[in-house]
């Protein structure tokens, strides 16, 4: 069997290299000679020039090691290509992060406030608070160019359990009830479109969902390019549906419909369990903000475009935020947008009359590009918690022809599937804001404590101190106050959760134990996928 992967890795081997060299200069990660003679990814992240000798924080005038991971780099035969610029940065953090949640998540808001004014300050203090915590990434993911994310940034400033604790979690929950909300979002309005006159059946729902999940994974699969393709042109679709929207709202203001927005302030003021608990829901219309990172290994001079990115990006979503709540508002009463199950729709049925098919269109296209983004970058989470040991060695192999990591792909959207199956949209916004918010805090802190424990690392972006200790602050409060306000077993079942992992981690990441038939199966896998490890050359050669 090892023979038939050789004669599949070599048929591939030189059409690889000839990818790997003049014609894509400047696409892969530069590597250098480490101490021990392995390449691994240059530490200078994006400075010019070699990298000048530094020493590491320990004050014993030892050089410091790169803080990537040893990664796919251009000496490799099969390896992850930088082929994402500028422009295709701010579509993946504009594209995933403009999706379900607006069209959600504006009716839960207003039920967890009470307030109008309340709501639409909630709206724009969780724009802030993603803005802050994305500029505190951008110097993570700058000083660190690894894909991963948090588990990278994890490995760096705790050590491997944090890190593995976080793939753990983030690999069989959080990126697989991420995708799963959005797809159960996209096929309710997508079927709504065919029913008019009774809710669309929930079996027909989960099974367009199905349907969806399975046609990402096809593109993400069959080419990097084309899954950038979708994520732009259904970036560009989603802003001209926002456009849409503004300028409707903007001419039922002109025609003096401003009474719902003249007494904003006139409920009662939330308690702060309530005000947690809005925020949870409010965060999850801005997630997708930290994507980017979880993809720098294939972002062009990261040192530049991430925070770039990042900076054109999430004050883009805010502003289209601010400006859609508040046509919703010009459009209908709050009482309204509350019982309605599908506001835009409701919108449009109002503002546009014979166009209003335009509404349900915009919303499948929006939450179909943001589901596309949504897999894409959870796609490099396993690619890159598996290159490390932390899951199953065959997550982190790439198909030898297409460069995709088909196996990550195929395992989260095979969990996304089960959790479409059997899950509900408001169960699984409110477990998967509860723990994401438990790991962005960890980032903060993982920030914080690598200024003090390494000091001299390069850091192409440096973001003020002030940033990550308020959002680190934040997070806690996001935390907590809903435990202490109104406690749930469910917030003691996810704590279990994350800690099980260490039941697994102990045996199998920190003691190195390996089933005897888990070779036959990823031997197999290979095969079945045609798929290799980035830092397969040397087996073969």
């Amino acid at each position: 069997m090892r023979d038939k992967i050789s004669q599949l890795f070599c048929l591939q081997k030189n059409a690889c290299k000839n990818n790997s060299t003049d014609n894509n200069r400047g696409h892969n990660v530069p590597t250098k000679a480490t101490t021990n003679g392995t390449m691994c990814a240059n530490g200078s992240l994006g400075t010019e020039g070699p990298e000048a000798p530094e020493t590491d924080s320990s004050g014993t005038g030892r050089m410091r090691k790169p803080l990537e991971r040893n990664g796919s780099t251009q000496n490799h035969a099969v390896h992850l290509e930088r082929r994402l610029g500028l422009f295709s940065g701010v579509a993946l953090i504009v594209g995933t992060m403009i999706g379900s949640g607006i069209f959600v998540s504006p009716s839960g808001l207003l039920v967890r406030t009470g307030s109008v004014g309340v709501s639409f300050i909630i709206w724009l203090a969780c724009g802030v608070l993603s803005l802050l915590g994305a500029l505190a990434y951008a110097e993570l993911g700058t000083m660190n160019t690894s894909s991963g994310a948090e588990w990278a940034y994890f490995m760096d400033a705790y050590g491997p359990a944090p890190a593995f604790l976080f793939s753990w979690v983030s690999t069989l929950v959080l990126k697989p009830s991420q995708m799963a909300i959005i797809c159960l979002s996209f096929a309710q309005y997508a079927v709504e479109a065919f029913v008019t006159e009774c809710d669309p059946p929930r079996g027909v729902v989960k099974m367009v969902a199905l349907v969806a999940i399975v046609m990402i994974l096809f593109v993400n699969c069959y080419s990097v390019n084309l899954g950038m393709a979708v994520q732009n042109v259904f970036t560009a679709a989603k802003l001209v549906a926002v456009v849409v929207v503004i300028c409707g709202g903007a001419y039922k203001l002109m025609q003096g419909n401003t009474q719902h927005l003249s007494n904003a302030f006139s409920g009662p003021m939330p308690n702060v369990g309530s005000i947690a608990t809005a925020f949870y829901t409010g965060l999850w219309a801005y997630d997708g903000w930290n994507n980017l990172n979880y993809v720098t290994e294939e972002i062009k001079n990261p040192s530049k475009n991430l925070p770039r990115s990042i900076i054109i990006g999430i004050p883009l979503v805010t502003l289209c935020y601010a400006l859609i709540n508040i046509s919703y508002l010009a459009a209908m009463s709050p009482e309204e947008m509350i019982v309605s199950e599908a506001v835009a729709v409701t919108f449009g049925n109002r503002v546009l009359g014979a166009l209003a098919w335009l509404m349900p269109l915009s919303v499948t296209i929006s939450t179909f590009g943001s589901a596309n983004g949504t897999l894409f970058a959870a796609g490099r989470l396993c690619f890159a918690a598996s290159r490390e040991g932390h899951l199953l060695d065959i997550l982190s192999y790439v198909h030898v022809r297409r460069l995709t990591p088909a196996p990550g792909l195929i395992f989260h959207s095979l969990i996304a599937s089960a959790m479409v199956l059997h899950g509900t949209i408001e169960s699984l916004i409110d477990f998967f804001s509860f723990t994401a918010w438990i790991f962005y805090g960890g980032a903060m802190l993982a920030l914080i404590v690598m200024r003090y424990t390494k000091p001299n690392y390069p850091r192409p972006y440096k973001v003020p101190i002030i940033i990550p200790v308020v959002v680190l602050v934040i997070s806690v409060y996001l935390v907590a106050a809903p435990i202490f306000e109104t406690p749930r077993v469910e917030y003691l079942y996810a704590l279990l959760f994350i800690f099980a992992g260490l039941i697994f981690y102990v045996p199998f990441v920190k003691l190195g134990m390996t089933p005897r038939f888990m070779n036959k199966v990823t031997l197999f896998f290979q095969l079945l996928l045609e798929v290799v490890p980035t830092s397969s050359m040397a087996m073969f050669e």
